[in-house]
């Protein structure tokens, strides 16, 4: 039946129906609007999409762009020499760098020797530092470990991180956000807020404090986070006493705003290191919080 020279419903319905099959099929999408659409997929959703689409979801452009985003880095993105061979693959190259990953969330040192076996990466100070400061979702624990033990990439590493114009405990708080500090006190401990403290001043050189400011504020930070946040601390400390405590060992050129602030920081913010891992890397603390409480701190 038409009605005025138009169709039926039914014809229009099965007519947009047939429309929206076709659109739906990115074969028939124009090349570049079919990439747009795939390169909004993360590499597992692109493979899937390559059960169907195998041509396109496996174009070069497609998995190199998920590289870069995912790993930033990698020694091998410079190597000429194999990236033009005819034989190269992104989306292999995508899959052995996921695999790195999941290997050093395991064993540290497995996963960076990984690397170094597919000629992922070079073994060289800078290449690591970047690979491991640019690389999402490493574990703190496996990444602290490593590090421990190459102290010249640990120091290279600090030194692409950038606290410029942070508050010192914001600061602070990225920080042990990205590395597990070690759950008693050594040369390691020491060294990891020392470069932090030096990298602070480094990225703020007119924020007034030296670094070995920093570097007493620091651990007097991580004290007042555990003493307001441990449910095992039932007198907490105060701002009074926090200021005094800390002025006492610091330059006597920090005045007691900054040392309030701080405090205030902590106190409405909230934990200066992430809440699952609150008690267990800082029994250290726990041993130094009640001398801290009867005198003034102190730090060798």
């Amino acid at each position: 039946r038409r009605v005025h020279g138009h169709p039926t419903t039914s014809s229009c319905k099965e007519n947009i129906i047939s429309q929206e099959d076709k659109a739906s099929d990115l074969a028939s999408l124009p090349p570049l609007l079919a990439y747009h659409v795939l390169s909004k997929l993360n590499a597992t959703d692109l493979c899937l999409a390559a059960c169907v689409w195998e041509k396109l979801a496996n174009d070069q452009l497609l998995w190199r762009r998920l590289c870069v985003s995912e790993f930033p880095f990698a020694s091998i993105y410079y190597n000429d020499h194999l990236t033009q061979e005819t034989d190269f693959c992104w989306k292999h190259i995508y899959m052995q760098l996921d695999e790195a990953r999941l290997t050093f969330n395991w064993d540290g040192n497995l996963g960076i020797q990984y690397l170094f076996n597919n000629q992922l990466l070079l073994n060289h100070v800078n290449h690591l530092a970047y690979f491991l400061h640019f690389t999402p979702n490493l574990d703190k624990l496996e990444l602290s470990k490593f590090l421990e033990n190459r102290p010249e990439v640990l120091e290279k590493l600090m030194r692409l991180k950038n606290y410029k114009n942070q508050f010192l405990a914001n600061a602070l708080r990225i920080f042990l956000s990205e590395i597990e500090i070690p759950d008693q006190q050594n040369q390691y401990l020491l060294r990891l807020i020392q470069l932090f403290a030096s990298q602070f001043v480094n990225c703020n050189p007119f924020c007034g404090l030296s670094a070995d400011d920093v570097y007493l504020l620091t651990f007097s930070l991580i004290m007042l986070s555990v003493d307001l946040y441990s449910p095992k601390i039932k007198n907490k400390m105060s701002k009074r006493e926090f200021i005094r405590n800390t002025r006492n060992a610091t330059s006597q050129l920090i005045n007691d705003d900054f040392l309030g602030d701080l405090y205030d920081n902590v106190y409405m913010i909230g934990h200066i290191v992430a809440e699952e891992n609150s008690e267990a890397p800082y029994r250290l603390i726990f041993q130094a919080h009640d001398r801290l409480r009867r005198h003034p701190l102190v730090m060798q």
